[in-house]
């Protein structure tokens, strides 16, 4: 039986073989990336690809699906090594920074880009890359306890700053929510060609689709 068995009960064939052939780069792997990986890769995702600098911080632990023993190691091999051993899924790795002189070089394989950097330089490159090679985009950002998913097309960086701030507050359920939600977007995406935005709200519990 395979891996994948009920969600392709929900799919169907054609949709679960879009999902294993199509090559989606994840452009970090801390609280949204890394559970965004693991959420794609459980669902049939068979060609993905991460891209984060980042080692693991204690602090990490809390919403990213890390473990104690793996503190001070890239986030980005570990999750790889972790993703293989559960379901025998490979995941290309790059414990690089994702800059204006390498986004050629680090996203040209990619058929789908999905930009969780927690900082608007680094966003602002992974959206003007997008936009000059007409790949498809979607990003994923979280501040207090609301979120986005938003397509490059309408999406706009927050700031032009360095913002890269690590002491926020956050919500694991947010982070949990929103993944979900970036997940179904993608999926969709694949399944209609059709790119849905929405913003979710915690205290609520509202995703509400985001219209312009």
């Amino acid at each position: 039986m395979s891996i994948f068995f009920h969600e392709q009960l929900y799919r169907t064939d054609a949709v679960m073989a879009k999902l294993k052939d199509h090559s989606v780069t994840i452009c970090g792997a801390g609280a949204l990336g890394a559970n965004l990986a693991e959420n794609l890769a459980r669902a049939g995702f068979g060609k993905l690809k991460v891209i984060d600098r980042d080692r693991i911080e204690e602090r990490n632990l809390s919403t990213q699906p890390y473990y104690r023993s793996d503190v001070g190691a890239f986030k980005a091999k570990i999750l790889a090594n972790n993703l293989y051993r559960a379901i025998g899924t490979s995941i290309e790795t790059e414990t690089k920074e994702l800059s204006v002189t390498n986004a050629v070089q680090l996203l040209k394989h990619s058929r789908l880009i999905v930009d969780v950097f927690d900082n608007s330089i680094s966003r602002q490159v992974v959206k003007n890359y997008a936009e000059r090679t007409g790949i498809p985009c979607l990003h994923a950002g979280l501040a207090a306890d609301y979120a986005e998913v938003i397509w490059n097309e309408v999406y706009q960086v927050p700031s032009d700053a360095n913002d890269d701030v690590c002491d926020y507050p956050l919500a694991r359920n947010l982070v949990m929510l929103t993944v979900a939600v970036a997940c179904e977007a993608i999926v969709s995406f694949l399944a209609t060609e059709e790119q849905r935005s929405f913003t979710i709200t915690l205290k609520d519990l509202a995703v509400q689709p985001l219209f312009f």
